[in-house]
């Protein structure tokens, strides 16, 4: 992990705990209910990511609640969709892990806390979580990026993403690549909260470099494996142009002790939910 940036523990979470999963999330898209003004297509290219998180405040204020979040395509001038809501989904975020009862038990799993206290962790704070769907034949591209681009830290180094297949992920249907040992160059782009009164809530400050497509290598992964993810590892998946979805549950950590939350950030603690330990 700390030479590469990245671990992947095959056969971490069991079959059933996979399921369990994936069921609980069939139960909250059947209970959906999205206001058409609400329904943001998520995307990370920089260019539509401003335009369509960034001018909306369903995004920046889902830190603290549970929020969905659409495949590009699927929705059409005025909001409706154009294919099965259930098949339009691109992420549930970001606060699975402190209100639904599943993915909170996941999140704390001794497991994964006794993985913390392997890797050093002293005071592990949960800031984020997110269920991704990488839907078949539609399941958008992420391009290359740094998580620590979106959740800045002083020192960095200080965040790390827990990412859970909860379907085999293949070369085919999305996995990720990485650039092994690129965790050690710091970061060159920021999300930012924009000034009050800008066109938009966030804003990119810097540039993310040209990567070297050769650089990359695959991690496809069995279901139930964990990635381990550095904060500042570069890291991207393809889409998924196969006809199999690639489910995720994925977290991320903050070691709390020495280390400052950018108030920069478009994702904040609020009283209703400050991040909770990862130690329960």
């Amino acid at each position: 992990f700390h030479k590469d940036g990245f671990l992947v523990l095959e056969q971490f979470f069991s079959t059933e705990e996979c399921d369990s999963m994936r069921s609980q999330i069939q139960k909250i898209i059947a209970e959906m209910e999205v206001p058409p003004h609400c329904r943001t297509e998520f995307s990370t290219r920089e260019e539509e990511q401003l335009q369509a998180q960034g001018s909306s405040d369903y995004f920046l204020t889902s830190g603290d609640k549970i929020r969905f979040f659409f495949e590009k395509g699927v929705l059409d001038g005025k909001g409706n969709f154009l294919i099965p809501k259930e098949k339009s989904v691109s992420k549930i975020g970001h606060a699975l892990h402190a209100y639904d009862p599943v993915f909170k038990q996941i999140t704390h799993s001794p497991k994964v806390q006794e993985l913390g206290r392997k890797l050093g962790l002293e005071r592990p704070v949960v800031v984020q979580s997110m269920y991704i769907f990488k839907q078949p034949g539609i399941g958008g591209e992420v391009t290359p990026h740094q998580d620590a681009t979106f959740l800045h830290t002083e020192p960095l180094g200080r965040v790390l993403g827990f990412w859970i297949a909860l379907e085999d992920a293949t070369q085919e249907n999305g996995c990720l690549w990485f650039i092994p040992g690129s965790h050690t160059n710091g970061i060159t782009r920021r999300m930012v909260r924009a000034a009050s009164g800008a066109s938009t809530c966030v804003e990119f400050v810097g540039s993310e470099p040209a990567y070297d497509d050769k650089q990359f290598i695959p991690l496809p992964i069995n279901k139930g494996g964990l990635i381990l993810i550095h904060g500042e590892v570069v890291h991207k998946s393809e889409l998924n142009s196969s006809d199999s979805s690639r489910h995720v549950f994925t977290f991320h950590v903050m070691e709390a002790k020495g280390t400052t939350w950018s108030k920069e950030n478009w994702l904040q603690p609020t009283p209703e939910l400050p991040f909770p330990s990862l130690y329960t």
